[in-house]
């Protein structure tokens, strides 16, 4: 599954830092709860991102590049796979709490 960003979520000026990357990430699995086991930023043509029953999460290295909007639904997605595996209503339900409505939108597949 990749998640297409809206139109108006295309890009900003250029890629972030991973470091600013991994900042938010650590942000926001602290913010859900969750400890990932490894976070790695790789090329991915066909995902934003992805998680492992290991616990690992991976995310694409141009979603860098995309507006911080749509990178935070995104890594909140990714993490709530640690706790919730399925796309199931729990995980609607924790995605829409953690996201404000406008950016918990319809996941494209």
């Amino acid at each position: 599954m990749r998640l297409a960003p809206d139109k108006d979520m295309r890009s900003q000026k250029g890629p972030i830092p991973r470091e600013r990357f991994g900042a938010e990430v650590d942000a926001w699995a602290r913010r859900i709860g969750v400890t990932p086991a490894v976070v790695h930023v790789r090329a991915m043509s066909r995902k934003w991102g992805s998680c492992s029953t290991a616990g690992r999460v991976s995310f694409a290295t141009d979603l860098l590049q995309q507006h911080p909007d749509f990178r935070k639904r995104v890594i909140v997605e990714e993490l709530l796979h640690l706790r919730v595996r399925s796309h199931g209503k729990l995980f609607k339900t924790l995605l829409r709490a953690y996201l404000t409505r406008s950016e918990s939108g319809t996941v494209r597949e």
